[in-house]
């Protein structure tokens, strides 16, 4: 019912490489860009006729996707030319509600926009400004570079990104095992006889943390070669419906299975521990406890059946595991991402060809991460709840509550990048109170929605089949080595500004110093100072020149990159230990001490008695990537989305079925859903995909609203939080569920 199938869009450009680039003399064209719109990062081809977009299809000739393209990419089409889009900046004056705006010139509102936090710095100090990014940054080039660079030299050490509801626990795991967040490895899915994917459904997402366009052929591949996969996960996903094994797990019990399974390695003697390990003998002593038949009952997994896991990714030829948010979303998560870590490791799939690989992107990752201090952990703590940073971050689900507590450090001035945290963090409803008692708040965005309506200014970037791309982040994730430079497809909008040149702007406005002291403060002025000199398409040329595919190993150059405008294979993923680790041992440590503290907390869950009704977990939907593209009319068309899925048993139980209208309650806040019956998820579990709830007053998405749905983070819970990374704990949340009325029940039907 759920499966939404990926397409290949027929019809694609097939011409020559020249014919594809951007000549500004043609005013009628086909030119080659990258689709946004998620991590797969696929390649498209742009037709227009000098002005609009006429047609986006799929680019056969990029050599990551080959053509493929998912339904998400009308939304390129119908994000630029999207009518509620804000082209003009708005600035609301004081007393004014949420969502009551006026149009200003950039110069006004860029003056008030840093004004207004330059009044909050002088007032109340540099951590009284927040920041906030979303998802979105990572697809940006203009945030990646110019964006990074003034929101990180404001000195506040209040900064937020949609991170900690995503992925942070690998990056503290990577941090830990490998000694930097940005080394997390990825599937080698295209030499792999064994994928083994827990928490993850890339048949839709086609990759997450794991560039790979067109999972499903990706999965064909390895039939071909004789292979097998196994998905784990509480519902039977869209992945798991091409797998070849799915076994139910209940919500938060990852770890604990981890365990399980290395404990099978170790006792059966199957381990085939790989060179440059650290704290082998200290792992195997921590799997004591954690027998299959000892953790059976918490993980919902017959012992007998994680042994056989265990024991066919042993015997496999080359096999890699893949977590991904299913195993973020608890409160053991960053527990789960080492340990599947470790799994590789000890097995002798840990950066060989197959298993778990590092990918060697044109541009160091490592070096960027580096030079802008995202590199540590625990080195300054929240105010109220004494949450540590990862990377420089703290996690969003403490926002609220250091907006609203009094006291020296208070935030009291928002400034927000691509992000909608009311509908994408824990506890949207009190995050959506906090920020209407902000004294100032700007946004760089291109819609008045449920975050943004708060602004008392916001500056729109241009639309992004208006401006230059290089996948600076998502390429240090990707199956196969890739690089690729795109010229903006459409001629910028008179007076269009992209996220980079706002950013710029409002850094020059706010006279900022280069954050705290140091050497690090030292080096990001030394780094705005070349940055503002050579713009962002002078920045990628440096980083090829120096990257590992630059001068001495190739030659490789933006110059000679933009011959090849449909991107460069660079390769298939390397071997790159011990020289790819920045740990202080220069070995992978399996056994972190940070990491061994914590295993005491997680025996306690097998003790803890299960929930006696329902917990909740979110869900991924192919057409929707968060709330950003629900204002795209061919998104949000065709069945019901934003439903909730109960198992036949629960569903029965509660007199409950498909059509139903409930209510959920669970101890922040109530929502009302329609239910779906459906044998697709375990029992005992709920399921309600994230980013809807577009029913806020003030909010200007005319499609959205008409598509409204409900927040699955009017349910979740700020409090719940994993315990050494602090990322968002969205699954396992008890919730209830009753029918609204019988009378309104039987009408649905």
């Amino acid at each position: 019912m759920f499966h939404l199938h990926a397409f290949r869009e027929p019809g694609g450009y097939t011409g020559p490489d020249a014919d594809m680039t951007h000549d500004p003399t043609d005013p009628s064209a086909r030119r080659i860009a990258t689709c946004l719109l998620c991590e797969a990062c696929c390649g498209i081809t742009v037709e227009t006729d000098g002005v609009r977009p006429l047609a986006v299809r799929g680019d056969p000739d990029d050599p990551m996707s080959q053509g493929f393209v998912c339904p998400k990419v009308v939304g390129m089409k119908e994000l630029h030319e999207d009518p509620d889009r804000l082209r003009t900046p708005l600035v609301r004056e004081a007393g004014d509600p949420p969502g009551r705006f006026r149009e200003a010139s950039w110069e006004e509102a860029a003056l008030r926009a840093a004004e207004g936090l330059r009044r909050v710095r002088r007032a109340h100090g540099r951590d009284a400004i927040a920041v906030y990014q979303g998802n979105p940054t990572a697809h940006n080039l203009g945030l990646l570079t110019f964006g990074q660079l003034v929101m990180r030299r404001l000195g506040t050490k209040n900064l937020y990104s949609a991170s900690t509801t995503d992925q942070v626990p690998h990056m503290l795991a990577a941090h830990e095992m490998f000694g930097s967040p940005v080394l997390m490895p990825v599937p080698d899915v295209d030499r792999t006889t064994h994928w083994l994917i827990v928490g993850a459904n890339p048949a839709v997402s086609n990759g997450s943390l794991m560039t790979a366009p067109d999972v499903r052929r990706r999965i064909e591949g390895i039939r071909a070669r004789g292979g097998t996969i196994t998905v784990v996960d509480p519902r039977r996903t869209e992945t798991a419906a091409l797998a070849d094994r799915h076994v139910f797990v209940r919500p938060g019990a990852d770890p604990l299975l981890f365990f399980a399974l290395l404990h099978t390695v170790f006792h059966e003697g199957l381990a085939r521990p790989g060179p440059h390990l650290s704290g082998l003998s200290r792992l195997r002593e921590l799997t004591d406890g954690f027998a299959p038949e000892h953790v059976a009952q918490a993980t919902g997994v017959a012992a007998e059946i994680t042994q056989d896991l265990a024991r066919a990714f042993c015997r496999a030829e080359r096999a890699a595991v893949y977590v991904r948010v299913g195993t973020c979303h608890q409160e053991h998560a960053t527990l789960a991402s080492w340990l599947a870590y470790a799994l590789a490791a000890v097995t002798g799939n840990l950066d060989r060809p197959g298993g778990l690989m590092w990918t060697t992107p044109a541009i160091d990752l490592s070096l960027v991460a580096r030079l802008l201090g995202l590199e540590g952990h625990g080195r300054f703590s929240s105010r109220v709840r004494a949450r540590p940073e990862v990377a420089g971050e703290l996690p969003v689900a403490v926002l609220a509550e250091e907006i609203e507590t009094p006291g020296p450090g208070q935030v009291r001035a928002l400034l927000t990048a691509a992000g909608n945290p009311v509908l994408s963090a824990p506890n949207g409803r009190r995050i959506d109170r906090a920020l209407a008692s902000l004294e100032h708040m700007v946004s760089v965005d291109a819609y008045i929605n449920e975050t943004t309506r708060h602004a008392h200014v916001i500056l729109p970037p241009c639309s992004p089949l208006e401006r230059a791309h290089f996948d600076l982040a998502l390429n240090a994730f990707a199956v196969r080595n890739t690089a690729k430079w795109v010229d903006p497809p459409l001629e910028r909008t008179s007076g269009a500004r992209d996220d980079g040149e706002i950013f710029v702007d409002l850094g020059l406005r706010l006279r900022l110093g280069g954050g705290r002291n140091g050497v690090r403060g030292v080096a990001r002025r030394a780094l705005s100072r070349v940055a503002l000199r050579v713009g962002a398409k002078g920045l990628v040329g440096l980083g090829l020149r120096l990257g590992p595919h630059g001068i001495g190993r190739g030659g490789l150059s933006l110059a000679g990159l933009r011959k090849h405008p449909h991107g460069l294979d660079l390769g298939p993923l390397e071997p790159r230990l011990p020289g790819v680790l920045s740990t202080a041992s220069r070995h992978v440590e399996l056994a972190p001490e940070s990491f061994v503290r914590e295993v005491p907390a997680l025996r306690m869950l097998l003790e803890r008695p299960r929930p006696p009704g329902l917990v909740l977990i979110g869900r991924r939907e192919l057409r929707s990537n968060n709330s950003w593209l629900h204002n795209a009319r061919a998104l949000v068309k065709g069945p019901r989305r934003g439903a909730l899925v109960l198992h036949p048993t629960d569903a029965a139980a509660r007199g409950l079925s498909t059509g139903t209208r409930v209510r959920m309650r669970t101890r922040v806040g109530e929502i009302e859903a329609v239910v779906v019956v459906s044998d697709e998820i375990m029992p005992g579990v709920a399921s309600l995909p994230h980013g809807w709830g577009h029913d806020r007053e003030g909010v200007r998405l005319g499609v959205a609203a008409a598509h409204a749905g409900a927040s699955l983070n009017d349910l979740t819970d700020d409090a719940r939080l994993d315990r050494l990374s602090g990322n968002a704990a969205f699954n396992g949340v008890a919730v209830e569920v009753e029918a609204i009325s019988v009378e309104i029940a039987a009408a649905a039907r």
